[in-house]
C-alpha cells in the first residue's frame, strides 16, 4: 500500500487499516523487543505498548523518517523503558559506541597467515546447491549465530539482515551513528558467516568421513 494511502486511513482511525499493519509488523516487531527484555511475555506487552503508542501519536507524525522507522523507534523506546524498570536498560547509542570501539578483529586471526593472506578462504555458499537445498537448516544456524552475538551487534544484524532493514532506517530507529552501525554489521555478520562456516564444515565431515 501507497504509505500516503496508508497515512491517510490510519489518521481516519481506519480499523482494517491498523489491524492490516499490526499483523504484518508485529513478528518482527515481537523479536526487536525480546533482545531487549527479559521474557516473551514482556516483549508482548511492549509490542502491545508500542502499538498503542502509534494509536495515539500518528496524527503527530510529521513524515520525517518512513512509517515503519518512526513506528520502530517507539518500540525502541519502549523497550528501553521496560528494560530500565529491569535494571537492564543502557542508551542504544551508548552500547553500540562501546562495542564499536572495543579492539576486536571482525574475523578471527588464525584464518590467515603471518603475510595476512588467508589460511582457507571464505566458502561461497551461493555456489553450492546443496548447502541452498537446507535453507531453513541454515537458518535456525544464522538465528543461533545472532542470538550469541553481544547485545549491539545482535539487534543491528537482526534488523538488517533478518527483518530487511536498510542501513538508514537502522540507525534512525536505533538513534546510532552511520560509523558504528556499519562496525557493528560488519562484525556480526563475520561472527555469523565463521558460525555457518563451521556448520558446513561440520555437515561435510559427517556426509565425507
Amino acid at each position: 500500500m501507497d504509505e500516503a494511502a496508508l497515512l491517510e486511513r490510519l489518521r481516519a482511525r481506519d480499523e482494517r487499516a491498523f489491524a492490516e499493519l499490526v499483523g504484518a509488523w508485529s513478528p518482527s516487531m515481537l523479536r526487536v523487543a525480546r533482545m531487549y527484555v527479559a521474557t516473551q511475555a514482556v516483549a508482548e506487552e511492549v509490542v502491545q505498548e508500542a502499538w498503542l503508542g502509534v494509536l495515539q501519536g500518528i496524527d503527530r507524525f510529521e513524515g520525517r523518517s518512513s512509517l515503519k522507522t518512526w513506528v520502530f523507534r517507539i518500540l525502541v523506546n519502549r523497550a528501553m523503558t521496560r528494560g530500565a524498570r529491569e535494571g537492564r536498560s543502557v542508551p542504544f547509542a551508548a552500547l553500540a559506541a562501546d562495542e564499536a570501539a572495543r579492539d576486536e578483529p571482525a574475523v578471527d586471526p588464525s584464518r590467515f597467515t603471518r603475510e595476512g593472506a588467508w589460511v582457507s578462504a571464505p566458502r561461497r555458499w551461493e555456489d553450492e546447491p546443496e548447502a541452498a537445498a537446507r535453507s531453513a537448516e541454515t537458518l535456525a544456524v544464522v538465528r543461533g549465530a545472532v542470538a550469541a552475538l553481544p547485545p549491539m551487534q545482535r539487534l543491528v544484524v537482526a534488523m538488517r539482515d533478518l527483518e530487511g532493514f536498510d542501513a538508514l532506517q537502522t540507525r534512525n530507529a536505533l538513534e546510532i551513528s552511520e560509523t558504528n552501525q556499519r562496525v557493528l554489521l560488519h562484525r556480526g555478520r563475520a561472527k555469523v558467516r565463521a558460525a555457518l562456516e563451521r556448520h558446513y564444515g561440520e555437515a561435510d565431515e559427517t556426509v565425507h568421513p
